[in-house]
This record gives structure tokens, C-alpha cells and sequence, in this order.
């Protein structure tokens, strides 16, 4: 017989790497000249950004910031390991990292073996020490589970819902993040290296007409004002909805203990053009976490493509899958936290369905 948790957690990069980094975007965005001055000026802030920047341009609030997202990530650790899973299926966004100019597919199910993941990548693209002090090259292995990813692939087509599927990652490219730090995060004291439940990744493309116009990163306002040519958009939050019902309804007729876990932050600051790429829209953010709590998810399946381009909250897509299954499998919300900030790119949430 099957059973399902849902868990919801951060995959935020720089949570890897020092507390004297971790606000490094907002430090990037500062350089950027075609912002106005005064709007960068810390003493026009809003009083929690002037508390978090500090004197020290966020370091001792960094760790302030590590101490709940830590604290989050260990609650969902021991409901996982409470739950113990046969196969922990995962939504993540690939941000212009395995899936390129080649081919951006909607949904992709990973359906690989044992796999070696580097999880310092990204952090070694931004020249950030991690915050173990491991080698930048230091790897793990993440265990596959590519039978079950196929039979879940196949229900899900079955079910009418388009996903393609893949069986190794581009030889030249680094492993998708969202999923490595979702191994690393969920053991974080042991960097990744006792966490033996097998994962199922699956990649949607939550930066849509951004994921290869601005590489699936920050854009400069001199490159935005100029006009970009953006690519067609992603899947809209209502067909996340419908994916994640799909993958629910394959997991509810299986025999497997499954964990159905979405891996992302909230609305990202150097998305979100209207607040210049300073803040996240803690707004839109707010209002979506407070239907979550009641349960309204005609609330989220309402909301437009567009609406969450515009508050920059891309990744969030991930949300809109486990929300589906969420729905689907008849889970209720047993624990949430929503961490926001001003200045360390994203809010970030944390919640648990049983």
C-alpha cells in the first residue's frame, strides 16, 4: 500500500557557502549604475532591511538568517527520516544548467542511476567558499531511482499530462543545484553524505521566458531596458497543478512510501524588475503562504503566469506541483515557517503535509 509525506524547503546557494557571502546578490545588484542612486542608498530601506545590511553590509545577520533556515531544514530532516521513504521524488528548476539552448523541456523526470553531483559548483562560479570548508571540486553521490521514475513518467503520460524524461545529465555541465543542495540541505551536518533515501528529480522549467535570455541569472537593467529577447514561457501555475495531481494520483495506485518534496525559495529579489532587483515581493509572497494555511488552493491554481513572472517568484512553480499532489492525496498541512528578508534574496518557507 502507498503512503506520501509533502515537504517544502529552500535550495538558497548561498546558505552553502560563508555568512561574510550570503549577501552577495544584493551586493552584485548595488554595482548595477542604471538603478537609481537614492533606491540604493541603505538609509531610504525599509527598517528590516536597514537591521539586516547593518554595518557590515549583512554578515552578522546572515547568521541570524542560517539559524532558521537550519532550524526549518532539520524539522523537515526528521519528519522525513520519521517517514522513512522508499524514493524521495523532487521538483526543482534547472536553471540553464542541464537543460540549455539544446532543449527546455516543460517537465522532466530525471530517471538516473546513482549519480555523482558537485554540489560546490555554483558557489565556485561566484569564487564563494563553501561553508564546510570542503575542496570546490569535493562530490557526492546521489542515489537513483530510475525504475520507479520511468513507471511514474509512464502513469503521468498516461494520464494525459506531456513530461518528457531523460537518463543522464550534459557531460559539460554541472549538476542542477536545486537537487544537489536538496541532498546537502537535508543533511546538512553531514554535507550530503549520510542521506541514502534515492531521489527521483524532476526539472520544470520555472524561469520560463528568462531561463536562457538571462541564462537563468541575474540581467542587468542596461540589458532589460534595452528590450531582451525572451524565450517562450514556462508551464502556467494551473498546468503545475495539473502535473502535480498526475504524479499524485501514480503515487496513491503504487506500493511505495514516497516523499514528495518541492525545493525552492520564494519570490527572488533579482527577478523581481518592479522592485529593481533589491528586494523580493514579500506581498505576493504573503498572500499566496496565507491561502496555503487555509487551504485555499483555488487561490494558487488562480494565479497567472504572468503574475508570478511580475513578483518574481519563477521558482515557485515547484510549489504549484506539490500543491497539486498536496491536493490530490488528500494531505493537510501539519507545520510551516515562512523566513522573510530584505536582503538575502528570498523568502524562503518550509511546511510539511501529512
Amino acid at each position: 500500500m502507498s503512503d506520501a509525506i509533502g515537504l517544502g524547503i529552500t535550495h538558497y546557494p548561498l546558505l552553502a557557502g560563508a555568512d561574510t557571502h550570503m549577501a552577495n546578490l544584493l551586493k552584485a545588484t548595488l554595482t548595477d549604475p542604471d538603478i537609481p542612486e537614492e533606491l540604493k542608498d541603505p538609509s531610504t530601506w525599509s527598517e528590516q532591511a536597514q537591521s539586516e545590511w547593518g554595518d557590515d553590509q549583512g554578515t552578522a545577520a546572515a547568521a541570524g538568517h542560517r539559524t532558521q533556515l537550519l532550524s526549518g531544514l532539520a524539522k523537515c530532516r526528521a519528519e522525513l527520516d520519521a517517514f522513512n521513504p522508499d524514493v524521495v521524488v523532487v521538483w526543482g528548476d534547472d536553471q540553464y544548467e542541464n537543460f540549455r539552448e539544446e532543449v527546455i523541456p516543460s517537465f522532466c523526470v530525471l530517471a538516473y542511476e546513482d549519480t555523482d553531483i558537485d554540489p560546490f559548483a555554483v558557489l565556485g562560479l561566484m569564487k564563494i567558499p563553501n561553508a564546510w570548508g570542503l575542496p570546490d571540486n569535493q562530490s557526492f553521490t546521489m542515489r537513483g531511482a530510475p525504475t520507479y521514475a520511468k513507471g511514474l513518467v509512464s502513469d503521468v503520460l498516461g494520464d494525459g499530462i506531456d513530461c518528457a524524461y531523460s537518463y543522464r545529465k550534459r557531460e559539460e555541465s554541472h549538476f542542477p543545484h536545486a537537487f544537489a543542495n536538496t541532498q546537502i540541505f537535508l543533511d546538512f551536518d553531514h554535507v550530503g553524505t549520510q542521506f541514502a533515501y534515492p531521489m527521483v528529480p524532476i526539472a520544470v522549467n520555472c524561469y520560463g521566458e528568462h531561463v536562457i535570455a538571462r541564462k537563468g541569472g541575474l540581467a542587468r537593467f542596461a540589458e532589460i531596458n534595452q528590450g531582451e529577447s525572451l524565450d517562450p514561457p514556462g508551464p502556467s501555475p494551473k498546468r503545475c497543478f495539473e502535473f502535480g495531481r498526475a504524479v499524485g494520483r501514480s503515487v496513491r495506485e503504487g506500493d511505495k512510501r514516497v516523499a514528495l518534496v518541492a525545493s525552492s525559495s520564494w519570490s527572488h529579489a533579482f527577478l523581481y524588475d518592479k522592485g529593481w532587483h533589491l528586494r523580493p515581493d514579500t506581498e505576493s509572497d504573503q498572500a499566496l503562504y496565507d491561502a496555503m494555511l487555509r487551504g485555499d488552493y483555488d487561490a494558487w491554481e488562480a494565479v497567472t503566469a504572468r503574475e508570478v513572472v511580475e513578483a518574481g517568484q519563477h521558482e515557485m512553480l515547484n510549489w504549484f506541483c506539490l500543491l497539486g499532489a498536496v491536493q490530490e492525496l488528500g494531505l493537510e498541512l501539519d507545520w510551516s515557517d515562512f523566513v522573510t528578508t530584505e536582503v538575502f534574496n528570498s523568502n524562503k518557507t518550509f511546511a510539511i503535509f501529512k
